[in-house]
C-alpha cells in the first residue's frame, strides 16, 4: 500500500510541483489544502501518513497547522516546506514536532530524501 501524503501550500504551482515529485516517487497524493485552516480539517478528514506543510500562508500559517495537527494526533508526520530566510519559523517547527523540512527552491532529490528518511522511520 502506497504511502498517503496530505500536500499543504497557498501556491498551485508548489503544491503541482510536490505532488508531481510524490507520484514520480510511488507516494499517494490523498489531498491538497491551501492553507492551515484547511490542512486541520483534510488531516482528520483523510488521515494521511505525512504532511508536507508550507510555513507561511493566509489565515492559518504552518506552524499553527502544525501544533494543530499533533495535538490531535501527536504521531503525525510533518514535514515543513520553507523558503531560505525562514529560519526561526523552522526551528520553531521543529521544536513542535516537525519530522523534517525542505527549503525552497528545492531540489527534487531534496524532497525525496525527506520523504524517505520519515518513510523509514
Amino acid at each position: 500500500m502506497a504511502t498517503r501524503v496530505l500536500i499543504v501550500d497557498d501556491a498551485k504551482f508548489m503544491r503541482h510541483m510536490i505532488k508531481t515529485i510524490l507520484l514520480g516517487m510511488g507516494y499517494e497524493v490523498v489531498g491538497e489544502a491551501c492553507d492551515g485552516e484547511e490542512a486541520c480539517t483534510k488531516y482528520k478528514e483523510l488521515k494521511p501518513d505525512i504532511v508536507t506543510m508550507d510555513v507561511v500562508m493566509p489565515k492559518v500559517g504552518g506552524i499553527e497547522a502544525l501544533k494543530a495537527i499533533r495535538a490531535g494526533d501527536p504521531s503525525a508526520k510533518v514535514i515543513m516546506i520553507s523558503a531560505i530566510d525562514q529560519r526561526e519559523p523552522l526551528m520553531e517547527a521543529l521544536k513542535h514536532g516537525a519530522v523534517d523540512y525542505v527549503v525552497k527552491p528545492f531540489e527534487k532529490d531534496r524532497v525525496e530524501s525527506a520523504l524517505q528518511r520519515v518513510t523509514a522511520g
